[in-house]
């Protein structure tokens, strides 16, 4: 993305109208945007600063800004459905990820996870991601390239990660692995051994039967720990002076994440293995005791 604070030709922007719908422009010198029967020429738009106020031919204004990254994900052309902001805002937060981390991504999809991904990351990190479409790879690297350019430190491979995870070059192993795929927990024994020790495993699929298959898998690996699952709700409020309400709609279920830790296996027992335990137990509650 520019860094400057004028727009220039080539951009992608977004206009905004009164009731703060977002619409997206690709500005384009010589060309003209049209709206409900309005219309602009794009030079009159290049060159403005962001955040300025400009004027449709029949007096509609409206606010051109750079999208954030979450408005720009919402608009951005898809392939795959898309993470909402509200997801794609935890995922780099549990998984951990940070400057300078390589991480595995499976699938690319249409590119926003990875670009969450990048931007955590940083230039000294590293994203491998693999997509098994090449048309969902096609739209995610063009939505890629869009927002932050062409980023050196990206490894798009059109691969099946249900057939496995090959290693960079150099054979390091990856600090973190991170999946948004119908089916994670085939690609879970390979995570096993691509992790290195202390490394985060992070899914997300939409359903309870995928939650179970996946935590199912993570403890069957034997080498996972720490395993969590959670969603997200997002509910936003209306504040007009001294009505304050919660907005009658809100971002609701969307997707459950897990997040699991490659540990050395024997401290940590499985949770079928604790349930049991808390079968058999007729003392009360269980009472932790330091050792």
């Amino acid at each position: 993305m520019p860094a400057m604070s004028q727009f220039s030709s080539g951009e992608r922007i977004h206009l905004v109208d009164h009731k703060s719908r977002q619409y997206a422009l690709t500005l384009k010198a010589g060309e003209t945007y049209q709206f409900s029967g309005q219309k602009i020429a794009h030079d009159a738009i290049i060159g403005r600063p962001d955040g300025s106020i400009v004027v449709l031919s029949g007096g509609k204004k409206m606010l051109a800004v750079r999208p954030t990254f979450g408005d720009y994900v919402l608009k951005m052309p898809r392939g795959a459905q898309v993470l909402y902001p509200k997801d794609l805002a935890l995922i780099p937060m549990w998984a951990d990820v940070y400057p300078g981390a390589r991480v595995f991504e499976a699938g690319t999809g249409s590119g926003a996870l990875t670009m969450a991904l990048l931007r955590a990351v940083g230039t000294r990190g590293t994203v491998v991601t693999y997509e098994a479409r090449e048309d969902f790879a096609r739209t995610a690297l063009t939505n890629i390239e869009r927002y932050l350019g062409t980023p050196p430190n990206l490894v798009p491979l059109r691969r099946n990660a249900y057939e496995g995870l090959e290693l960079l070059e150099d054979g390091l192993p990856f600090d973190r692995v991170v999946l948004d795929l119908p089916e994670p927990w085939q690609v879970i024994p390979h995570a096993a051994t691509a992790l290195r020790s202390g490394g985060i495993y992070l899914s997300f699929v939409p359903t309870v039967p995928q939650v179970i298959q996946t935590v199912e898998a993570l403890e069957r690996a034997t080498v996972f720990g720490m395993i969590e699952t959670f969603e997200t709700l997002l509910r936003t409020w209306s504040v007009q002076g001294r009505s304050v309400r919660p907005d009658h709609r809100m971002v609701a279920h969307s997707g459950f994440i897990t997040v699991a830790r490659k540990v050395e296996p024997g401290l940590l027992t499985s949770r079928q293995e604790r349930g049991m335990a808390e079968d058999v137990s007729v003392n009360g509650p269980e009472r932790e005791e330091e050792e």
